[in-house]
């Protein structure tokens, strides 16, 4: 396995992201050493706070929660997943996969060894990162879930899977203007176009992906977005993370383990709450499927925000994520 790592030039800098780096060494399934990066802000003795990323952001997204959440006397740990900010880049967009993305994370964890976590995940940082987390479930003690899913086989049965790749093959190369359009129509294959466009098309772009799925203006945060991927040869596991959400008959093994993870989170004798963003295109009403299944989580709608809830309130979530905490 090839990888690329960002010259550390591209995060010099940047706006509104002042903290200093901490890297550790994870292997992937063929063994290959990678370094992930990962930000460790707050007391140490802090009841420690994991932050997961999704697509195509890293830790960056956490850069206005994480003052917050220290200033709360929590100790706030946001790794970069494997092909994203100052994490190590595999090359080739096969090199990534579910699995091997939970494998990585899982590799982390255990090297950290920490205990009494509180996870707050969004978008592919809670496919990603409620897996971890029933993997090793006695170092949680609270999860906090926004926009994001996971999507097992009571979700999606094999028919409807098989009717998911139909629908793809039909769908036409998309632009982030189709994209949008799909995601506004809210049919269901909207997210289909999505994959097609990050997967498929050739005129895919991380600034436009920040651009579509968020009100983002200011050049000086979307350049703090992109820095990661100074050119094409970086964006292989951004493009890829799509096309890895368990949708179509190949992704069966993908359902089923999610199938078992679920298991474990309904059977989690710590806390949830469910904190879903008002404006989100892509995971809207996925909220549902949380407190259908976890009873007893708590809940909260975080007002005016859309995907990336942790940019556009991130005050609101912080105090979200700080009352849940206290209420222990």
């Amino acid at each position: 396995m090839k990888s690329l790592r960002t010259p550390d030039a591209q995060f010099e800098n940047l706006y509104q992201y002042d903290f200093l780096p901490n890297y550790l060494t994870v292997s992937g399934a063929d063994g290959t050493p990678l370094r992930m990066h990962y930000l460790d802000e707050g007391p140490r003795d802090g009841e420690p706070v994991l932050c997961l990323h999704g697509q195509p952001s890293w830790s960056y997204l956490y850069r206005k929660m994480i003052p917050l959440l220290t200033a709360a006397g929590y100790r706030v740990l946001a790794p970069d997943l494997i092909g994203f900010g100052k994490s190590d880049k595999p090359t080739e967009m096969d090199d990534y996969s579910y699995s091997g993305h939970v494998a990585w994370l899982n590799d982390w964890l255990t090297k950290m060894d920490l205990t009494g976590l509180t996870l707050v995940c969004q978008d592919w940082g809670g496919l990603i990162g409620l897996r971890v987390a029933t993997d090793q479930i006695d170092r949680f003690k609270r999860i906090v879930v926004g926009n994001t899913g996971l999507p097992g086989t009571a979700m999606l049965t094999d028919e409807m899977s098989a009717f998911m790749e139909q629908m793809y093959a039909s769908v036409p190369m998309p632009n982030t203007d189709m994209v949008r359009e799909a995601f506004q129509s809210g049919g269901p294959g909207a997210f289909l176009y999505w994959v097609k466009y990050a997967s498929e098309s050739p005129d895919f772009s991380v600034r436009d992906v920040f651009k579509l799925l968020s009100g983002i203006q200011d050049d000086r945060i979307l350049d703090g977005y992109v820095a990661p991927f100074p050119d094409d040869r970086y964006i292989a596991g951004a493009r890829k993370f799509p096309a890895l959400v368990p949708l179509l008959p190949k992704h069966k093994d993908e359902r089923l383990a999610n199938d078992r993870a679920w298991a474990v989170l309904e059977a989690f004798k710590g806390r949830t709450l469910i904190a879903f963003s008002d404006g989100d295109p892509v995971t809207k009403g996925g909220d549902a499927i949380f407190k259908a299944r976890i009873p007893g989580a708590e809940s909260v709608m975080i007002k005016d925000a859309g995907h990336f809830l942790q940019e556009d309130a991130p005050e609101a979530f912080s105090n979200a994520i700080i009352d849940f905490m206290k209420k222990d």
